[in-house]
């Protein structure tokens, strides 16, 4: 490692996944921003002795700064809440999608996959509602309750990952991947202040993104009302997607008017009574007047931030990719050492134990190979024997 290049564009990388900017990692190495930023730029290789600093700074081991990753190109990241998500915060999420589809290549070596399994031939032309029928026929859904949409995007070989995110306004992103002649899509949820039913309309809403948007439009030449436009319409398509009209209305029209019986359908539809108000609203199932008195009845009871059932139903979280693990290190395929130094000497991405447990969910510790108990003792207890 000593006789490897320092990669610069590796300390940019690292920087900015742990949030920090140049100003701030400067004054801890207490040199000046100019420096830092030569450092990035491969203008002036850091002495042995920055490098660890900076290793201990970005939490890093030392290797992580002296390679280069498989090449990941990645399309662009949609957040769900796109409008209030700054483009530090964007950046700061832009590797985690990269590193979760790089430790995925790396278990396709040993584990089969669902093949990703997207909807490509069908044409949006403005009809949401048949739009998301045909992807309801396409994967033999029909009409039902989509009880767990996590579970089905796994299943179609979506790749999801929950993890714990600072921005407290971010709750979910997602973005295409490629690596060689393959693609990928990888959605991030965050694992903070969630309810199963909020989950559902998160990961509906990313997929719309992928089905809608991920072909057609170039993100950063988006002004405000056309970013505002996207995320109207990965509502409108989550929406449409989760309360597939003919049977949404079959079912909401016993009882229009009437918030306690929205409580009954969301047990069965797995959607938020607010997304679901929304929805009947749109649908004509009741006009503005009713809307705008449920919508405040709906703040009276305080179900703004905690609706009924809420902290009943367990969160749906994503499995495949910690499956994966868990068959391989329990099975004794590999340990989660041999793990680790597979994901650096081959895909050239050297991180800490807790961060690949961090991407894919698993229990903290569960790559660190415990110590086996001492066993060479020096003394021992003498054979007893009769008299």
């Amino acid at each position: 490692m000593l006789n490897r290049k320092f990669n610069g564009a590796r300390l940019k990388e690292g920087r900015i996944y742990r949030g920090y900017t140049i100003t701030e990692l400067a004054e801890y190495l207490e040199v000046s921003k100019q420096m830092v930023s030569k450092y990035e730029n491969a203008h002036v290789d850091p002495a042995f002795e920055t490098v660890h600093k900076i290793a201990s700074y970005l939490d890093f081991p030392v290797q992580y700064f002296y390679e280069k990753s498989v090449e990941v190109k990645v399309g662009n990241t949609y957040f769900r809440s796109l409008l209030s998500t700054g483009k530090k915060d964007r950046e700061m999420q832009l590797d985690r999608i990269k590193y979760i589809t790089i430790l995925r290549r790396m278990l396709e070596e040993y584990i089969d996959f669902p093949e990703l399994d997207i909807l490509k031939n069908f044409e949006y032309e403005n009809d949401m509602e048949h739009f998301t029928q045909q992807l309801r026929t396409y994967w033999e859904i029909g009409d039902k309750p989509i009880k767990d949409i996590v579970l089905l995007l796994e299943e179609k070989g979506f790749i999801l990952s929950s993890i714990y995110l600072e921005n407290k306004s971010i709750d979910a992103f997602g973005a295409n991947c490629s690596i060689g002649n393959k693609d990928y899509y990888s959605i991030v949820l965050s694992s903070d202040k969630q309810s199963f039913y909020r989950r559902q309309f998160d990961v509906a809403h990313e997929l719309g993104h992928a089905l809608l948007h991920e072909s057609s439009i170039v993100f950063n030449d988006l002004d405000k009302e056309e970013q505002k436009q996207i995320e109207k319409e990965a509502n409108d398509f989550a929406a449409a997607f989760l309360l597939p009209r003919e049977p949404f209305l079959r079912d909401v029209l016993m009882h229009p008017n009437d918030l306690e019986y929205y409580k009954m359908l969301k047990k069965k539809w797995g959607v938020s009574i607010s997304a679901m108000l929304m929805r009947a609203y749109k649908l004509e199932a009741i006009n503005d007047g009713t809307y705008q008195y449920m919508q405040r009845l709906i703040s009276k009871k305080g179900w703004r931030q905690k609706e009924p059932y809420d902290d009943i139903k367990e969160i749906a979280e994503p499995m495949a990719n910690r499956q994966a693990i868990e068959l391989l290190v329990e099975n004794d395929y590999f340990s989660g050492s041999e793990l680790l130094k597979i994901l650096s000497k081959e895909f050239g991405l050297t991180v800490l134990p807790n961060e690949v447990e961090k991407l894919l969910g698993l229990e903290e510790g569960y790559l660190i190979e415990k110590e086996p108990p001492l066993t060479n003792n020096i003394v021992q207890i003498k054979n007893i024997r009769s008299i």
